[in-house]
């Protein structure tokens, strides 16, 4: 369900639920193992709990620094890792609510020599209550239970983390008193207010599952708030990926969106262009090349005010960055800059930026830098010359949008230095960015053809077709056709497929970027 998680399984008549959830406005999750005994004699069970300690990106590289203690004032095991550059102070915690008997930090001790995790050796015996550091951490907790013909008992277990050891003790205290159910209560009524605001029903009942709820739970649960992946659990926040992400808010919970726009504006450089990603515990991020970034605030900002109503937003002054700028030939570079003595309004960060946009390159088409959209394509323009058709259509339409954003404020003459540009944009894109039967996709820096028929590898790309249609400034008879060659060659309705573009990047002697390094079929 919307912020909770059920585990159900029934065994040797001993029936099984684990309950998890997140209380709104706690760093800890709750776990609740309610134990029923279906058989008709007493049963005693050993029930243990294990966690096996990160703290810090990576548990390879933190583990010989984690160190684990009970806390005297409540037996619940607390875990620190002094050595992380980013929160030292920080203290997890694991409890049984109370009622753990024995325990280890030792993950060699539960495990067991040569043991793992589907018959760990320490949860037949009692643990040696045996924390420290030096160890392989690890938190089990163990207890053990009674349960009489017919009865239910329940084990609460918590997880959690606080800025230091008298909070964790806070919060063990108060979950282990608190009304479990309450807790849960409040977090459903949160999800049903905020997933309810918009229903949708149409004749595909998978359609109206995702739509009516968890498309939008996991643009918040998972993009918004954990920024965790796979292969990025760093909780960085990306300036592209989180504008897009609270665009889908705005009619449901547009105070996030309103709050995520102001922090992504105050990561801008007085130059214009922005911190990719940052992390903002520090600050620190990444300067890029990268050319779409400096098109997205104004794209959302307009959306915004378009569905909210309010225009206050751009008016919201806010400061701006400094820092290093990029050597001729660096990609990117990684630092934490410093706070600027200049400030201005959201408005004046979205208009600086766009000015930053207005780059033309021998087609007049935008330059595309060490990538747009796709990261992956950091080549294509490495050397300043390369050009994005699909940034054509994307500045094309945030243009035209935001100049009567400028308007309405006066500004005149950046309005007229932006119509121009449409104008002449609009023209490149139909005179170069077509290519007889659908819309190319760029131009390397030698000015060869990226996404065209010409080309083996990535001979039509749907992005730059798709946002042909989503811009409104394709012609309408091209736009139909290019569509038409998308359905045909992009789609793969025996393996439930759209692909990104065909074919992919394999051997071709063009280098596109680390995209090319990824197998035919991922990414």
């Amino acid at each position: 369900g919307f912020g909770y998680t059920v585990f159900e399984r029934n065994v040797h008549q001993l029936r099984m639920e684990l309950l998890q959830y997140v209380p709104l406005d706690d760093s800890i999750k709750l776990s609740r193992l309610k134990l029923t005994n279906d058989g008709a004699s007493p049963r005693t069970l050993t029930v243990t709990y294990y966690v096996e300690w990160v703290l810090g990106p990576n548990r390879q590289l933190t583990a010989p620094f984690v160190a684990t203690e009970l806390d005297a004032g409540t037996g619940a095991v607390l875990a620190r890792n002094p050595w992380k550059t980013q929160g030292a102070e920080q203290v997890a915690f694991a409890d049984m609510g109370g009622m753990q008997t024995s325990w280890t930090g030792d993950r060699l001790e539960f495990l067991g020599a040569y043991g793992h995790l589907a018959s760990p050796q320490g949860a037949k015996v009692k643990l040696s209550n045996r924390t420290g550091a030096g160890f392989d951490p690890c938190c089990a907790l163990q207890s053990t239970l009674t349960l009489a013909a017919g009865e239910t008992k329940e084990v609460v277990i918590s997880l959690g983390a606080a800025v230091n050891a008298a909070e964790a003790q806070n919060l063990v205290n108060r979950y282990r008193s608190i009304q479990c159910d309450d807790v849960l209560q409040d977090v459903k009524l949160h999800w049903h207010q905020t997933l309810n605001a918009t229903q949708v029903k149409t004749p595909d009942r998978s359609f109206d599952i995702l739509m009516n709820g968890w498309l939008l739970y996991q643009t918040i649960a998972c993009r918004m708030w954990a920024r965790s992946g796979f292969y990025q659990a760093s909780g960085a926040y990306g300036f592209r990926d989180q504008l897009q992400d609270c665009m889908a808010l705005l009619s449901t919970r547009p105070e996030i969106a309103r709050e995520h726009i102001l922090r992504a504006a105050a990561r801008q450089f007085s130059q214009g262009d922005f911190q990719h990603w940052w992390l903002p515990a520090t600050g620190m991020g990444v300067r890029t090349r990268i050319s779409d970034d400096t098109v997205w605030l104004a794209n959302c900002v307009n959306l915004y005010v378009k569905v909210t109503g309010d225009a206050s937003i751009l008016e919201a002054s806010l400061p701006f960055i400094e820092g290093q700028a990029l050597m001729p030939g660096e990609h990117d570079a990684f630092f934490l800059p410093s706070p600027s003595e200049e400030s201005a309004t959201l408005y004046e960060h979205c208009a600086r930026a766009l000015d930053l946009s207005l780059t033309e390159g021998e087609h007049g088409l935008p330059l595309i830098g060490t990538g747009d959209w796709n990261d992956g394509m950091n080549r294509v323009g490495e050397g300043g010359k390369g050009e994005s058709v699909w940034l054509g259509w994307f500045l094309l339409s945030t243009l035209r949008d935001f100049s009567s954003v400028a308007a309405a404020r006066g500004d005149t003459t950046r309005v007229a230095k932006w119509i121009n540009r449409i104008v002449n944009l609009q023209e490149a894109l139909e005179r170069d960015g077509w290519d007889g039967r659908w819309y190319r996709r760029g131009f390397f820096d030698d000015g060869s053809l990226l996404g065209s028929a010409q080309n083996e590898e990535c001979r039509i790309d749907a992005i730059a077709q798709s946002w042909a249609v989503l811009s409104g400034g394709a012609k309408l008879d091209r736009a139909t056709l290019a569509m038409q060659e998308s359905y045909q060659q992009l789609l793969r309705p025996s393996d439930k497929l759209v692909l990104l573009f065909t074919p992919p990047f394999d051997k071709t002697d063009k280098d596109p970027g680390y995209i090319k390094a990824y197998p035919p079929g991922v990414r």
